[in-house]
């Protein structure tokens, strides 16, 4: 066995441990990245793509990269007993609150495989197959971690600083800090099927059916004629003696929607959970993604919120291993993510029962109410921005997360920036986000006490002219705002006080 060092290892391969490491690696810290499959995966399994991961991206470079190889939702639809009853355009929803006002579809297997590739050529390979057999955690400093790794060539032994166990549901790492996973399973059993097919609904929207007893999704995916569905597995077949085949689906929603399907290229069942980990760390051990959380698929959250998992936690990791931040703020890691973690899984819980269940009270909401109600409300502007933030995941915010201070404006401290597009699109206030550390900004004019304040900081101060967009975005003119690394405000101060500054970087 051989000891091999590195700052941060992260066990899983998957997009929260990608975006993981190519942070961390942008950071200059030394990453080893290990997954126990031999391959990445080859099937799309998570395919939406919101705003907020697009922001992080924009951060690292590779949005463009995303969205070009992207298919953008054109509009969601409802259908009931066969009839559309709600219509949701989606074009550009979200404009004026993010560079990104759309959702994209981008299947997860071309989505790892642009992650590889990025990591790849900022010099970090992913070490497959190599399996996290278990660790120990040492009191002894630097080297906190004495983890036991398997390979084709054998065992192992890697030391390093931290390990960050992005291992999905069955994670290692969780297992072997004793940490809890308490949830549920819902009772259906459920498919997932990539097809060729035909049919009024296949283009690039998405359709969602609700039958009595039945349910089915379709999501466009790139190519023309080629959707995921996803829905339920009649009960009837479901015996546990057999593997189980697209013969086995409920078929009727499929019927009345008219959706011939002519190939199945991929076909998978499953149950779905709905957990939130007890804890997401333990000493020098962490767990992010689907190894801290997994719920339906409702939204096309998963994904999205691993990902925010691993901004969240990389910029902290390089701040402490950098020496530019006290340990303590590794602290903040759990109570900022937990708490979102949690009310998404209430969220996603209360679609999914509405949409899958079959009791009558369930029944009768999505076939009867929601066809009543939801065409009124979806034409109503305010009612769709809503939408969009809480779906983007652009309104999540750490309000009373111990990082966050002050008011200034209608913007707290813990809430995300408020975009302000720019005079041209390669100028707006997240251009300077891309350091990938903290900075200050202004809008308006800086007072000359706050510049030396920057100065003897070292920390950026970013002026940018007062507009009617910052104004429409809620900042306050030559207030005060200390931006995070992940791009929430740490601090926001209408009276732009160089000491409060100096004092809110001191404390944290």
């Amino acid at each position: 066995m051989s000891a091999v060092d590195t700052e941060v290892l992260i066990a899983g391969a998957g997009p929260t441990g990608l975006v993981l490491a190519l942070w961390l690696v942008r950071r200059g810290v030394r990453v080893r990245i290990v997954d126990r499959l031999a391959e990445p995966g080859t099937t799309s399994r998570a395919l939406v793509v919101h705003a907020r991961t697009l922001e992080f991206y924009r951060q690292l470079g590779i949005a463009d990269r995303v969205v070009a190889s992207s298919l953008r939702f054109a509009a969601a639809n409802l259908w009931a007993r066969g009839e559309p009853v709600g219509r949701i355009e989606l074009g550009d929803l979200g404009a004026g609150l993010t560079p990104f006002p759309y959702v994209l579809i981008y299947p997860q297997d071309a989505h790892e495989k642009m992650l590889i590739d990025v990591l790849r050529e900022l010099g970090v390979r992913v070490e497959r197959p190599c399996e996290l057999l278990g660790f120990e955690q040492k009191a002894d400093g630097g080297e906190a971690i004495l983890a036991r790794l398997r390979s084709a060539d054998g065992e192992e032994s890697c030391r390093a600083r931290f390990l960050v166990g992005c291992d999905g549901a069955h994670s290692t790492v969780r297992e072997t800090i004793g940490v809890r996973f308490p949830g549920g399973t819902y009772s259906r059993l459920f498919y997932v099927a990539d097809v060729a097919a035909a049919g009024p609904v296949m283009n690039d929207e998405l359709h969602v059916a609700l039958d009595e007893a039945d349910f089915v999704a379709v999501f466009p995916l790139p190519g023309d004629g080629h959707a995921r569905l996803i829905g339920t597995i009649r009960d009837d077949a479901v015996d546990g003696n057999r593997r189980l085949e697209w013969s086995d689906v409920s078929a009727d929603a499929i019927r009345r929607m008219r959706i011939d399907v002519r190939t199945v290229n991929w076909f998978s069942t499953y149950r779905v959970h709905h957990r939130v980990a007890d804890r997401f760390r333990q000493g020098n051990a962490f767990v992010a993604g689907d190894a801290a959380h997994i719920h339906s698929p409702v939204g096309g959250q998963g994904m999205n919120t691993g990902i925010g998992d691993a901004v969240n936690l990389a910029w902290k990791l390089a701040a402490v291993i950098r020496g530019t931040a006290q340990p303590r703020l590794l602290d903040t890691y759990e109570p900022e993510r937990i708490a979102f973690a949690r009310r998404l899984v209430e969220t996603t819980d209360r679609g999914f029962t509405l949409v899958s269940s079959d009791g009558d009270l369930a029944r009768f909401i999505r076939l009867d109410v929601v066809p009543r109600v939801l065409p009124r409300l979806v034409a109503l502007r305010r009612v769709r921005r809503f939408m969009f933030r809480t779906i983007s995941q652009t309104a999540i915010e750490y309000r009373s997360s111990r990082l966050s201070r002050g008011r200034a404006g209608r913007v707290e401290g813990g809430d995300r920036l408020p975009w302000v597009a720019g005079e041209d699109v390669t100028r707006d206030n997240y251009t300077p986000l891309v350091s990938l550390d903290w900075q200050v900004h202004v809008y308006g004019t800086a007072a000359q006490a706050l510049r030396r304040a920057c100065a003897e900081r070292g920390i950026p101060l970013h002026e940018f002219a007062w507009t009617d967009r910052a104004a429409r975005a809620g900042l306050a003119r030559d207030a005060v705002y200390a931006i995070r690394p992940d791009g929430y405000l740490g601090l926001a101060d209408g009276d732009a006080s160089p000491g409060r500054l100096a004092a809110y970087l001191d404390d944290r």
